[in-house]
């Protein structure tokens, strides 16, 4: 008798390696699917109950590809859902070519959502984002809000894909669960503000050059925590279609505090040099009010705020570093 197995398609990345070790842990026979193109086999090794997990190299976004990883990872077993976890991870990379979104980000997700329906797979549960809902300002960024515009090729194509996941809730999945991320912290970490900022010290330990003049201000989740709330969601006996704000209880912290704090682990003696403005860069959206109050309804509350959260990231960016 086939045993039941969980795709993991994005497995060798920052949050998709973390989801593949809790995974394991809940006793889940898992198949990773990824690109390399931001994973790594290495970060699987992290955890001697991952590093032998199947890792099956495609790109998700190449029909023939995406469909061949399928019916490879089939042959470990009963694909019985998908965690969909693939995408560009470089906002600022989709802002200067607009292709990168479409092909990581959506034809990533139109392609898995060809394959689940090829092996009959009816059971998705997909990693959205903050961003599809746009510059807001200060109102309140709920599940039920709209009409939503986003100001980034990256929410634009998250925003699509959860189109696309909608009509396909409506033909032949069951259940689907979109979880919409804030900004998340933690190892092994392959992109973000953090790890920017390390690696910028690493090259000039006297100064610290910051996109924009450091008052932007963003809700922080680590990993850990995401991650035990992307699961608690799952295990509800929810609606068919359930999209759910992830993210802490406070307002977040300022870029400009994170830079302090990278400084002081890092190196203590550098100025810092902010920029003009309060945007990073084209279609960063500087602050917004991130309503977490369908999470909190289900009784989830995260183990750090978003300064503790940012703390304890920093120290393990700093030791992944080598500091």
């Amino acid at each position: 008798m086939l045993q039941d197995i969980s795709i993991v398609a994005g497995g060798c990345g920052f949050i998709g390696s973390n989801l593949a070790a809790s995974l394991v842990a809940r006793g889940r026979s898992v198949v990773i699917i990824d690109n390399l193109s931001n994973g790594d086999r290495a970060y699987l090794e992290r955890d001697p109950d991952v590093s032998q997990l199947p890792v099956v190299v495609a790109n998700l976004a190449d029909r023939r590809e995406c469909l061949e990883a399928f019916d490879q990872a089939s042959t470990y077993g009963r694909i019985v859902d998908v965690w969909h976890m693939a995408a560009n991870s470089d906002i600022p990379a989709g802002v200067a070519n607009p292709d990168v979104d479409h092909q990581d980000t959506f034809l990533t997700t139109f392609e898995i959502l060809r394959a689940m329906r090829d092996k009959d797979v009816m059971t998705l549960h997909f990693a959205s984002s903050s961003a599809i809902y746009g510059d807001l300002g200060e109102t309140a960024l709920h599940e039920d809000i709209g009409p939503l515009f986003p100001i980034s090729n990256y929410g634009a194509m998250k925003l699509a894909s959860e189109a696309q996941i909608s009509a396909a809730a409506e033909t032949f999945l069951k259940r689907v669960n979109i979880f919409r991320f804030p900004n998340v912290v933690g190892v092994p970490a392959t992109h973000g503000v953090i790890l920017d900022f390390v690696n910028k010290l690493r090259s000039s330990p006297d100064k610290l050059a910051v996109l924009g003049n450091g008052t932007q201000q963003k809700a922080y989740l680590h990993v850990t925590d995401l991650i035990k709330a992307m699961l608690m969601i799952a295990d509800r006996d929810a609606a068919r279609l359930e999209p759910v704000n992830i993210g802490p209880v406070d307002a977040g912290v300022t870029v400009g505090w994170i830079a302090e704090q990278v400084i002081a682990r890092v190196s203590p003696n550098a100025r810092i040099e902010f920029g003009i403005g309060n945007k990073g860069w084209v279609g960063d959206v500087p602050k917004f009010n991130y309503s977490t109050a369908r999470l909190q309804s289900y009784g989830w509350q995260p183990m750090m705020g978003s300064h503790e959260a940012v703390a304890r990231a920093i120290d393990e960016i700093a030791l992944q570093q080598g500091f």
